[in-house]
């Protein structure tokens, strides 16, 4: 059996660095945290560092790039979000991560928004309890880890649901259109923008792209952007 060995813990000095940068980086994406907030995430980064150890969350193991590669990349989603929600149509907030892994970016979604209903789904199970661990860590009473294929579930009637390389925009679609509520959209998290319109037809219509949103997330020398779909009834 292999010894799982701990991964290095941050200073004191080190740990409130990272506090300041990761407010700052909030910042500049439009979203103010406070200290409890920036304390939570760092959390959640030294147990996925400790779980990664043994489990094997992450291939990324270098501290500065899971904070820029994967909890900025995150975070550059929230302002995008809340501006869709806030609506009186979007008042109670459920929101539904495929493919979430380790909670991203449903964890981070989850403490940045504390009134939201944050649903990560994952088909391997290590991941859902990790999730399920770091929720009762931070005391996330809104997020919920759920162990399953999300084709396989019943319909969460969802306000947004958000995928971060989950699946290809077509099979994102196909598999995740159903757990959408009315008025809801398909949220993909992607690299580089789609180069030609998509429209994938269901039984029950087609999901196409509504609009391309650029990102530009702090420290990440590459593309980023969000790609929203619809669902239209009827022909495309």
């Amino acid at each position: 059996m292999t010894r799982r060995q701990d991964a290095p813990s941050r200073t004191p000095e080190g740990r409130e660095g990272d506090a300041e940068t990761i407010i700052a980086a909030a910042l500049g994406l439009g979203v103010a945290l406070t200290k409890e907030q920036s304390g939570g995430l760092l959390t959640y980064v030294a147990e996925l560092q400790k779980w990664n150890c043994t489990y094997n969350l992450t291939a990324l193991r270098d501290h500065h790039q899971i904070l820029v590669n994967h909890l900025f990349d995150c975070l550059s989603v929230i302002a995008p979000m809340r501006a869709f929600l806030a609506t009186p149509a979007h008042a109670a907030p459920k929101i539904v991560d495929v493919g979430s892994g380790a909670g991203l970016p449903g964890v981070v979604i989850a403490l940045a928004n504390p009134g939201w209903d944050v649903y990560c789904v994952d088909s391997v199970e290590k991941k859902t309890a990790f999730v399920r661990q770091i929720g009762a860590v931070l005391g996330l009473r809104g997020l919920k880890a759920i162990h399953g294929r999300i084709e396989a579930l019943p319909p969460f009637e969802a306000d947004l649901v958000v995928s971060r390389a989950f699946a290809s925009l077509p099979d994102f679609a196909i598999l995740a259109g159903g757990h959408v509520g009315a008025g809801g959209c398909l949220l993909a998290m992607k690299g580089k923008a789609p180069e030609e319109p998509l429209s994938v037809p269901t039984p029950a219509g087609a999901w196409q792209i509504d609009r391309v949103q650029p990102l530009t997330v702090p420290g990440l020398a590459a593309q980023r952007c969000l790609v929203w779909m619809r669902h239209h009834r009827g022909t495309p």
